[in-house]
């Protein structure tokens, strides 16, 4: 069986995403990343499997990190609460936009994003939920707000527009129009 180490694996991440940034996802392989890591190339497969599996593992990672913080504090008021979740989606597809525009990484996700999209709808759903002011068996409002942030920010949509329709939701479903 062969020997895992963390370390192998976080210097693994950390070039790939330094590669894919730098040199785009069609010229990041596993053998550059092995190479500049110092190791045999069949060593990689030992953490993963692909090198979409190595780019997913580091993007996905990124994601959990940039919400994390937004998660853990939901007592914040509407707006500051949806600007938060803003801000973080902001962040996120501003770090990885090299590699959202590369016609390459486009080819090779197609078929899996409208999965992964789906996804992430769900964990920004989750996040927006506290401030919809429904439970959770009536959740829809959060899961359009939620698809709303993720298009809209993606798009460069500012906050300021998207936060004067999702207030009077907010206020309609609670009862507050």
């Amino acid at each position: 069986m062969p020997k895992i180490l963390d370390s192998i694996r976080e210097e693994l991440l950390k070039t790939a995403r330094k590669q894919t940034a730098e040199r785009g996802y069609a010229n990041t392989t596993i053998r550059s990343v092995a190479a500049e890591c110092g190791i045999a190339v069949g060593t990689v497969y030992n953490y993963f499997s692909s090198k979409d599996m190595l780019i997913a593992t580091f993007v996905s990672e990124d994601w959990r990190a940039c919400i994390a913080p937004i998660a853990q504090n939901t007592e914040d008021d509407a707006e500051t609460h949806l600007r938060r979740i803003y801000d973080a989606i902001r962040t996120f597809t501003d770090s990885y936009q090299a590699l959202f525009s590369d016609n390459d990484a486009k080819t090779a996700y197609h078929a899996a994003f409208s999965g992964l999209h789906g996804q992430l709808r769900e964990q920004i759903a989750e996040l927006v939920l506290p401030v919809c002011g429904v439970d959770p068996e009536r959740a829809f409002l959060s899961e359009f707000i939620a698809e709303s942030l993720l298009t809209w920010t993606m798009e460069g949509k500012p906050f300021e527009d998207m936060y004067l329709i999702f207030k009077r939701l907010i206020q309609n479903e609670r009862g507050e129009c």
